[in-house]
């Protein structure tokens, strides 16, 4: 399964649109995960131009954008063996006991998810952490809180391994 990842496109705020560059970026994608920071429904109208969407609540949405049936504070998702939280912040170990997992699978919370993939933060980051894939693709508006062309990913599910992609636009 191949996941295209994006998050705090802020607009009409950072920019008037999306870049034309996203959808060649996500032509063969199965779904698009949007982590939040919308602003408003069309930029996930456009998105589902593409794939299916689904999005996570930003501090910044409000309004309108909250009663999308697209949009929730937190999708749990099962996808190709792997479970998937897509939030808007990066949730902390010590906020998610679930995240609380032990160095073996043995030890492991059968509630902690597989990926976490997040925004707010308008960096890239593919991290493991205690065996947890921490992602947040950055933003292809306004990354590192710059005007300007950022980032998106790809995130690829195969047979239960999960690789990720950070793609410059």
């Amino acid at each position: 399964m191949r996941i295209g990842l994006v998050t705090d496109t802020h607009i009409p705020g950072a920019a008037q649109a999306l870049p034309p560059q996203i959808a060649e970026a996500f032509r063969d994608v199965d779904l698009i995960l949007h982590a939040g920071d919308i602003y408003v429904s069309s930029v996930l109208d456009e998105l589902e131009r593409i794939a299916p969407v689904l999005a996570a609540s930003g501090d910044d949405d409000w309004g309108n954008i909250l009663a999308d049936k697209r949009v929730k504070s937190r999708h749990v998702l099962k996808l190709e063996g792997k479970t998937l939280w897509l939030v808007h912040e990066r949730p902390y170990p010590y906020k998610f006991p679930s995240l609380q997992t032990g160095s073996s699978p043995e030890q492991r919370d059968p509630d902690a998810p597989d990926i976490v993939v997040f925004g707010h933060e308008h960096a890239t980051l593919v991290r493991d952490y205690k065996g947890v894939l921490f992602v947040n693709s950055g933003s292809p508006t306004f990354l590192n809180y710059r005007r300007g062309l950022g980032t998106i990913g790809i995130l690829d599910i195969d047979s239960g391994q999960a690789q990720v992609r950070i793609l410059q636009l």
